[in-house]
Order: structure tokens, then C-alpha cells, then sequence
């Protein structure tokens, strides 16, 4: 429909943007080898041995054999603009590490994803996988299959609580995330303290997805601290720009001028509830807040009569980087996932609260994603700000 252009547009100058990123990275596109060849392996080797003394992980020497090893990056969609990044990030470290990298958009769908993780498993090849998972109890599945094919696989942002690394052996290498009821909770209060007081609505990602859960528990437990703020509905939109544009459709319809402020669990749904609040008779009376920083966000926020307030600053290029890079450090031998603490096997990453006040020193970083990964390699997986350790999970609800 044509009431729905511009928001394809925003999301296509996302992706465009991160596969633009990508090329001037040296990147190729998936399913292909990344190139580097003996100069990439050269590079990893040297940076293996570095990180095995700064890390402390029993001085192992350069990376073991890399033959037949594919790296595959799994995301959820490939319309949001965090998981183009996250394929962004990947290709990076593939380019740097003279690897294939791969990847799956699945599309949505559970079913879609394991189904497709495990036609690569099947291919022989020596897998190193990072997986941003559709849903929690996605993850038990997935880990099977790359126990029995030695894979080795690091799933970000969604596992059940009870189901930990070091209870299902080296396979599963690592899980992390950066914090939900943090995030969830700087940004309630940042739209809180704009609004004053008057309704809200929420959308949240996938409903059982632990990163929607636990930012909406921030979200909660903020507002016990606004009293004069009403949280009028909260829904879910499973990560999708065109279904946040359709429920904030309904919501407008059900509130009207209720709605003084929408909270969303990510950037790819915030823009689709722009979008309907643009379309309709509340244009110029609604504030935002959302997670993630996206480029459309940054571009929106740089505009006159912005209307978003608060945002957490995290990067998908970061996380598939840092994730798919402590898969192959247990591929490779540099680390024994058996011998590392808890917290770095179940972990939750630091995250940045960004106002407009603050949006220009926070991009900084976007200006060249390559560079950060390097001195991520240089320095490790756990230890390269902004995105360092903060503490071990599993992450718990507020109260």
C-alpha cells in the first residue's frame, strides 16, 4: 500500500547503509569467501596468540586448523535494520579472518531457522555460529544439532534461564546479551520525564523472547516511579516495522489523544509506529523512545522537531562480531569454554542510555565499524569498550 512507502524506505536506507558499510569494510556478500586467504589466517594467528596471554586463557598458541571452517550468522529478519548489522558484523570479522561467512534470514519463523541451521550442520563443514534466536525455546533445539555435528555456537539475546552453557558442554559456547531491564528502564524514564504526565503505549519484540520480556520488566518497574504516567496497553510486534505500524494503527483507533508517548522494545518497530503516528491526527503530539540507535533513528533525531527523547545505544555489527569471535576462539583451540568463569559464558554486555543532548558523541563509533573490530580481536571478546562485561547472567526481571 502506498501509506506505506516511506517506512519500506526508512528500513531499506538501513540496510543499504549496512551493506554499504560493508563494502568499504572489504566485506563480500554471504555465501562467499570473505577473501583475506593466507593473509587473513596470518592475521588471526597473530592476534590468537596475543589474545591467549591477555586473556588468561592458558597461553595457547596460534588458532588450530581453520580448514573447512564456515562462519554463519543467523537473524531473525532481514527487515530490520539490526539484523542487517548483525550480517554486517559478521562479514567484518569473516573478512578479517580470511572465512566464508553464511547466513540465514529466518525469516521469522522458529521452524525456519532451526530447520535451515540444521541443513548447514549437515554440510560437513567445520561451523562456528552466532544465532540471534526468534525465540527462547528455539535455543535447546539448535544446540542439539551443533552438539552432534561439532559445531561450535554462540546464541545471543534469547535462551531460557535455566538452560546454561556449562550444563550442555563446549558446543554451546557462550550466551550473551546486553541488558533488557536496563535498557527497558532508561528509556521509560526518558519518556516519562518528557511526557509528565498523560498515557502511554508499549509494543513489545517476539512474546517469548527474554529481550522483550526483560525490557518490558524495566519498563514496569520505571514507572512505579512516574505515577502520573499511565501505561495504557502494551502489545507485541514481533520485531517488524510493518506490524508496528499496523498495531499502533489499532491502538491510535482504540486511545486517540490518550496516547501521549510510545515505547518500543527496538528501533525497527519504533519506526513503523512513527510512521502511523505521522499518518494520523496525532503527527507532532506523540514522543518516543526506543533501543537499538538505528541509522534511521539518528537520522530522524537530527531533524527539526524530533520527536524522539531516549534511546540505548548498542550495535548488531558488535554483537554478531563478539559473538561469532568467541565461537572461534573454542573452534580454533584459543579457548577451553569448559575453563572460563560463568560470566563469560552467560553474559550480559553494557549498554549506553543517549539522549538528543548526546546522540553526536555516541555515533562516533559508526564511522568505522572495522577499526572497533580490530581492537576486538586485539583485546577479546569481553574486554572492548564501549561494548565490554558487565556482569553474568541469567538477567533478572525487576521487581
Amino acid at each position: 500500500m502506498t501509506t506505506r512507502n516511506p517506512l519500506r524506505r526508512r528500513v531499506a536506507v538501513a540496510v543499504a547503509l549496512a551493506s554499504a558499510l560493508t563494502l568499504v569494510a572489504g566485506c563480500s556478500s554471504s555465501s562467499t569467501n570473505s577473501g583475506g586467504g593466507a593473509t587473513g589466517a596470518a592475521t588471526g594467528a597473530a592476534t590468537g596468540a596475543v589474545l591467549a596471554d591477555a586473556n588468561g586463557v592458558g597461553g595457547k598458541p596460534a588458532p588450530g586448523s581453520t580448514d573447512n571452517m564456515e562462519l554463519v550468522v543467523s537473524v531473525i529478519n532481514t527487515t530490520n535494520p539490526y539484523f542487517a548489522a548483525n550480517i554486517q558484523g559478521g562479514q567484518i570479522l569473516g573478512k578479517k579472518l580470511g572465512l566464508p561467512v553464511e547466513v540465514i534470514d529466518s525469516q521469522g519463523s522458529s521452524q525456519t531457522e532451526i530447520s535451515k541451521i540444521q541443513a548447514i550442520l549437515a554440510s560437513g563443514k567445520k561451523v562456528v555460529l552466532f544465532v540471534n534466536t526468534v525465540s527462547s525455546s528455539d535455543v535447546p533445539p539448535i544446540i542439539s544439532a551443533c552438539k552432534q555435528a561439532d559445531a561450535y555456537c554462540t546464541i545471543w539475546w534469547n535462551k531460557p534461564d535455566d538452560y546454561e552453557p556449562w550444563d550442555q558442554g563446549n558446543n554451546f559456547v557462550a550466551f550473551q546479551k546486553h541488558g533488557g531491564v536496563d535498557s527497558g528502564s532508561c528509556t521509560a524514564k526518558a519518556l516519562s520525564d518528557s511526557i509528565g504526565s498523560g498515557g502511554m503505549i508499549a509494543l513489545g519484540g517476539v512474546q517469548d523472547s527474554t529481550t522483550s520480556l526483560t525490557r518490558i520488566s524495566g519498563l514496569n518497574s520505571e514507572l512505579k516511579n512516574h505515577p502520573n504516567v499511565k501505561l495504557l496497553e502494551t502489545d507485541y510486534a514481533d520485531w517488524d516495522p510493518q506490524k508496528a505500524f499496523a498495531k499502533t494503527q489499532a491502538l491510535i483507533a482504540k486511545y486517540g489523544d490518550k496516547i501521549k508517548g510510545i515505547w518500543t522494545a527496538d528501533d525497527g518497530m519504533q519506526l513503523g509506529a512513527i510512521e502511523a503516528v505521522d499518518k494520523s491526527p496525532l503527527k507532532g503530539k506523540v514522543k518516543f523512545v526506543s533501543d537499538g540507535l538505528y541509522p534511521p533513528t539518528i537520522d530522524i533525531m537530527q531533524k527539526a522537531g524530533n520527536p524522539i527523547v531516549g534511546e540505548t545505544f548498542h550495535r548488531g555489527w558488535a554483537a554478531s562480531a563478539i559473538g561469532l569471535y568467541t565461537a572461534y576462539l573454542a573452534a580454533t583451540g584459543q579457548i577451553d569454554p569448559s575453563t572460563l568463569p560463568h560470566e563469560k559464558r552467560d553474559s550480559i554486555f553494557k549498554i549506553n542510555c543517549i539522549t538528543p543532548e548526546t546522540l553526536s558523541q555516541a555515533t562516533q563509533l559508526d564511522k568505522d565499524p572495522s577499526a572497533w573490530v580490530d581492537q576486538m580481536i586485539a583485546n577479546g571478546p569481553w574486554n572492548t569498550a564501549p561494548f565490554t562485561l558487565d556482569r553474568g547472567g541469567p538477567e533478572q526481571l525487576a521487581n
